[in-house]
């Protein structure tokens, strides 16, 4: 995989890399041995870490017996949540077959009805879609639909396209779609539902193979799969050390992944630093009282992990000084990017302070796609951690199975703990 970068830039990096990897070499290989069994246990034990999965459930087992271990008390949140399998795609008109993905969380179906192609809101909202097979795609179909039922942010169109494909009664929908990182990650397609509260079958294909199945319109389509949601429970797990009296910092990964992924960068990496700065804070005495959460939800269609938090803290969020949230850190031969937001009372201006003088860490423009935010939205003051090539690994990698191990620096994973711990030692 290449990454194009130029001349200064690539300068910049090797001399920064010469630096950590001379930092790196006075750590015990035990410590870095200890990293890898981490981030094989989280990726490669499963298939993924998706809500509600039993790789998902082994991944916060193994958190909560790591923190235990360390000597944290630890404490889990359950909810609710849903598991999904589904077997394979059949789509055909005639003698023709597509190739389409059904969407995740998609109720199954095994219909045969005519093609209606709609590329517009305004389309949707004068058509009769009454028992038709719906081919979404162009402007419709150029951003991911935000659940139905999601907490943080539905805006007032797609809640819109929901209700009128609701009231609409189709007898399912195919959606055509090209390639939005901001939203969806580095997937082409990507789904342009993933909504466990939504009931009609859908199923998703590429723009070019949609523009194949436009040229059907009006003819009868078959589309059949079968798809299966499983009642099941997830935690979040905090991992508690201090005095409980204390105001509270909390430092947050989420441990989930996106169905079939792996999730090394997105986000095992951040919850492995989180393991590595609980190793190196497992003494401490500190004045705050330091909470290391698993958040169990980022990358779920429900954000459950994230609502039952809030729903665990209602009233007692002015205890929380501060979050650090690590997501996506540790690329290979990138630095580690960092933003503050939220920080009008300047909090965190300690810790920034160090991380701009650190060679290992560079400031980057906000960005807005993590747990952070669930903080800075009640309030509190979040530091965001990631790889400062967020950008690329967005829509490139994430969310895809090229999600490996094999991209991640395992010094720079460490080094980033050791930082990020020692900031909170001297923290006052």
């Amino acid at each position: 995989m290449a990454i194009f970068i130029d001349r200064e830039q690539g300068v910049r990096i090797l001399s920064h890399l010469e630096f950590y990897r001379g930092v790196s070499a006075m750590e015990n290989r035990n410590q870095k041995s200890k990293t890898l069994t981490h981030l094989r246990e989280l990726c490669e034990s499963y298939p993924h870490r998706s809500v509600g999965s039993v790789g998902n459930s082994r991944a916060t087992a193994y958190f909560d017996r790591e923190s235990r271990k360390l000597g944290y008390e630890t404490v889990l949140q359950e909810f609710d949540c849903i598991d999904w399998q589904s077997d394979a795609l059949h789509l055909s008109t005639g003698d023709r077959e597509y190739k389409a993905l059904p969407s995740p969380w998609s109720l199954g179906c095994d219909c045969r009805a005519e093609l209606l192609v709609i590329s517009s809101l305004s389309e949707l909202r004068n058509r009769e879609i009454r028992d038709k097979l719906i081919l979404l795609r162009g402007e419709i179909a150029r951003e991911q639909l935000m659940p139905k039922n999601f907490p943080f942010y539905n805006p007032e169109r797609d809640r819109e396209i929901i209700n009128l494909l609701e009231k609409g009664y189709p007898a399912a929908i195919i959606t055509a779609t090209t390639r939005n990182p901001e939203l969806a990650g580095a997937l082409y397609p990507f789904p342009l539902f993933e909504d466990g509260d939504f009931d009609i079958p859908s199923a998703y294909m590429t723009d070019s193979e949609g523009e194949e199945l436009r040229k059907k319109a009006g003819e009868t389509v078959h589309l059949r799969f079968q798809a299966t949601r499983i009642p099941a429970r997830g935690f979040n797990v905090l991992a508690l050390k201090g005095n409980r009296m204390n105001k509270r910092i909390v430092i947050s990964a989420h441990i989930d992944t996106k169905p079939d992924t792996p999730g090394a960068l997105d986000n095992a990496a951040g919850v492995v630093i989180m393991l590595k700065m609980m190793e190196q804070l497992k003494n401490y005495q500190g004045p705050y009282y330091l909470e290391f959460l698993a958040m169990n939800g980022e990358d779920y269609y429900a954000a459950s992990g994230e609502k039952t938090y809030l729903r665990e803290n209602e009233g007692k969020l002015n205890e929380i000084l501060c979050n650090i949230n690590i997501d996506a850190a540790g690329f290979r031969e990138v630095l580690t990017g960092y933003v503050a937001l939220g920080d009008e009372q300047g909090i965190l201006l300690n810790i920034t302070a160090s991380l701009q003088a650190s060679p290992l860490f560079r400031e980057m423009q906000p960005w807005y796609q993590g747990d952070h935010m669930v903080f800075v939205q009640n309030g509190i003051p979040a530091l965001a951690i990631t790889s400062e090539n967020f950008e690329y690994l967005s829509r490139e990698i994430t969310h895809t199975e090229k999600d490996s191990i094999e991209l991640l620096d395992i010094d720079m994973l460490d080094n980033t703990a050791i930082t990020l711990a020692e900031e909170l030692e001297k923290l006052s």
